[in-house]
């Protein structure tokens, strides 16, 4: 499975979200590091999600990094995160 299929899927059994789009822009990155050939290594996250009501911005990306920790820890490198309360 890609990754942007993996990390669509752990977002969407944590936050139930109404609103996902995860992007590979590690074209976008091409020579920089954490770059690879094939890319898979550097994501774009915009996701809403009724799960985020009340959090603070910090919260929200910590919770999204949480569920994606074993990712960011293995073959992604940077992740990039917009996230809003859905309601």
């Amino acid at each position: 499975m890609a990754m942007k299929d993996v990390i669509a899927q752990k977002l969407r059994m944590a936050f139930s979200p109404t609103h996902l789009e995860v992007r590979d822009e590690s074209e976008l990155h091409h020579g920089h590091a954490g770059w690879r050939a094939g890319g898979e290594t550097h994501f774009r996250v915009i996701i809403a999600s009724p799960a985020f009501a009340g959090l603070s911005r910090v919260a929200m990306h910590r919770a999204v990094n949480a569920v994606l920790a074993a990712e960011l820890a293995g073959s992604v490198h940077a992740l990039a995160i917009e996230a809003k309360a859905a309601g």
